[in-house]
């Protein structure tokens, strides 16, 4: 919503609405159903799935999701240096990566319209189909206007990446009038876009000097460059924004500053290694035959910003999710090591069986034959299941272990903060058995 633009403005309220249906939903209807249905909820069970469901145990030791961070946590440096080397790697390429806007040149062959573009193109000019728009905003039957629109069309006339002009149009009060000029070539290639800048950086301010009149370039091309500069120029404040707003609610959701810090370092560790691998795959065309993709110069504009604030709530929802087992552990054992252990023995299931449906779900969309939607699917389950093994099973276990106590470090000046976990630390301390210190 802090983007000036109404796809952005759609995405993020239809995401908004959708998460707010999910918790009602949630909280009402789910267990209407559940209450409906009863024992028969589980009728229709997979044998070998339910059969090792009903055997697994948290609060015993053991299995996979135990194994994997015990010996993670056995080397964390050398896990660290590993696995954060690893996302590294892999988001180097997103130095590179280009935002534009996919035009129909980009639609996969035997799709009518392009081929109707390429005839066009070549027969006349694809730019009649979009050409630019020259906005005149003034007395359009003074001299000096006229002389500067004489001016603009001679200019034109001697520049290869435009056809000749159509007719001036002048609406009936004869202030406002519109020129518009073929462009060649689809209207978000890198020689339409160069047109634009030269005719809004040169030709039009070197026709019209001193003349009384306001001078605007629109149409598709220039429109598209808009476009892409708005979003480019926004990524700075959503990143802030979001970023500050994720570490002031874990803050208050932990009381601690370290593990808000962690967790942002951790979750954008991850969301530029999916920039990268995007990169790669689709700009650079490392593998996108093997995924059935098409290599593309660009990347969506609307995607890096969709795809950051999307991997940041999914993210964000599992790290929650698994630091508030640890924290509860923590706060009844003071056991940092077998905290860590049992929050990923206790989420492994649920963290991985919701990243598994996100990645076959954003895979999906994947499948289509536009670009854009491959590279956000792509995309988006790229980083989903980089989330849900490198950064949960190894970077977590092996940061939480260098850091011990020092997690949930919260400074002096900031004790006032309300506590809103279930239990206070005292008070599970008090209440937890011997037997269950004893055994974590």
């Amino acid at each position: 919503m802090l983007v000036p633009a109404n796809i952005f403005f759609s995405l993020g309220l239809g995401a908004i609405f959708v998460v707010i249906t999910s918790v009602l939903a949630s909280m009402t209807l789910l267990p209407a159903v559940l209450s409906l249905l009863g024992d028969r909820v589980n009728r229709l069970s997979i044998p070998w799935i339910s059969r090792a469901q009903a055997r697994f145990d948290d609060s015993r030791p053991g299995g996979f999701w135990d194994r994997v961070p015990r010996v993670v946590m056995r080397w964390p440096v050398v896990s660290l240096l590993l696995a954060g080397g690893l996302l590294i790697a892999a988001a180097i390429p997103s130095l590179g990566l280009a935002t534009g806007v996919a035009g129909v040149s980009s639609f996969p062959d035997g799709i009518e319209s392009k081929a109707a573009f390429r005839v066009l193109d070549e027969k006349f000019s694809a730019g009649q189909v979009a050409p630019a728009e020259i906005v005149i905003n003034g007395d359009i039957s003074s001299q000096p206007v006229q002389a500067g629109v004489g001016r603009l069309q001679a200019t034109l006339a001697g520049d290869a990446a435009f056809g000749p002009p159509r007719p001036l149009e002048v609406n009936a009060a004869g202030d406002v009038a519109l020129l518009a000029v073929p462009v060649a070539g689809d209207a978000v290639n890198p020689e339409a876009q160069e047109a634009i800048k030269r005719l809004r950086g040169q030709h039009v301010p070197a026709a019209f000097a001193g003349v009384p009149a306001t001078v605007l370039v629109t149409g598709e091309t220039a429109f598209n460059m808009d476009f892409v500069h708005i979003a480019n120029s926004a990524a700075p404040i959503v990143f802030v924004f979001v970023l500050s707003i994720s570490f002031l609610l874990l803050m208050v959701a932990f009381r601690s500053i370290v593990v808000p810090l962690k967790a942002i370092i951790l979750n954008l560790l991850s969301v530029w290694a999916a920039y990268g691998i995007l990169v790669l795959v689709f700009q650079e065309g490392v593998g996108n035959e093997v995924f059935g993709f098409q290599q593309y110069a660009i990347i969506e504009a609307w995607i890096p910003l969709f795809l950051f604030s999307v991997l940041f709530g999914l993210s964000m929802d599992y790290h929650v999710f698994l630091l508030s087992r640890i924290r509860e552990r923590f706060d009844q054992t003071q056991d940092n090591t077998g905290s860590v252990a049992f929050g990923i023995r206790s989420t492994g299931r649920l963290i991985s069986g919701a990243a598994l449906i996100m990645v076959s779900v954003f895979w999906g969309f994947a499948a289509g034959d536009l670009v854009g939607f491959q590279q956000v699917g792509f995309g988006l389950g790229t980083a989903v299941l980089l989330d849900a093994t490198i950064v949960r099973l190894v970077l977590v276990p092996a940061s939480m272990r260098l850091l011990g106590k020092w997690n949930w470090y919260l400074p002096v000046a900031l004790r006032w903060l309300p506590d809103l976990r279930v239990e206070s630390a005292r008070k599970a301390a008090d209440s937890v058995e011997p037997a269950t210190s004893s055994q974590a």
